[in-house]
């Protein structure tokens, strides 16, 4: 999954191994944990030695600090690295239904064909039901003997496979009706209300006695 990231990537633009890394990171980071130089070099290499994409020299001047002199190699996607994105990106396999693979996929969900999607999705809800219900049928024949904290820890596992399950319909639905989701700018941060203040008062709020100290 990572070779379709990094594929993704470079077909947007080239880079070098500081910059990649870094929108990785950005592109992946709620999915996956950060991506090592280990990782990511050794898979830049067999990406090259495919002819997926190609390699050379930066200008120095433009290399971030504090990097190595692989920071000087500039990454650039290939034509043949172009079909290898494409036909990855229109797989719809069991592999893609797993957390990571999902997660890889969706990241790239804005280049990838309407039919494809939804198959994705709906693999990606099935995939959730059953561990779904195997998270509920843990509870119903062994919750007894679960000791507090193992209990509390597979009924969060469940509400999470709830949640998710919800937010798949709603994307599915979406996609048979041809809506996409929300358009970047339209997300607000919930507010909270202040722990000194009571819901709907609209009056000033008191001082708290130590900041009538001078």
């Amino acid at each position: 999954m990572l070779e379709l990231a990094i594929l993704g990537l470079l077909q947007e633009t080239p880079m070098h191994g500081y910059e990649l890394r870094k929108e990785l990171a950005t592109k992946l980071g709620t999915i996956r944990a950060a991506i090592s130089y280990g990782t990511l070099y050794p898979t830049l290499k067999r990406l090259h030695t495919a002819g997926w994409i190609t390699e050379s020299a930066s200008d120095p001047s433009t290399v971030p600090p504090m990097t190595s002199k692989r920071g000087r190699v500039v990454y650039k996607i290939t034509a043949e690295g172009k079909e290898r994105f494409a036909d990855l990106l229109a797989q719809a396999g069991p592999e893609t239904y797993d957390d990571a693979g999902f997660g890889v996929h969706f990241a790239f969900f804005a280049r990838t064909d309407q039919a494809t999607r939804l198959r994705i999705l709906e693999g990606r809800r099935r995939r959730i039901e059953e561990r779904r219900e195997g998270l509920r049928d843990v509870l119903a024949r062994a919750g007894e003997r679960l000791d507090a904290y193992t209990l509390e820890l597979q009924r969060h596992g469940l509400d999470a496979c709830e949640r998710e399950v919800r937010w798949l319909e709603e994307l599915i639905t979406n996609e048979r009706s041809g809506r996409a989701p929300a358009t970047p700018g339209s997300f607000e941060l919930p507010t909270t209300e202040s722990p000194h203040r009571v819901a709907g008062d609209t009056s000033p709020q008191s001082p708290r006695p130590h900041e009538d100290r001078p």
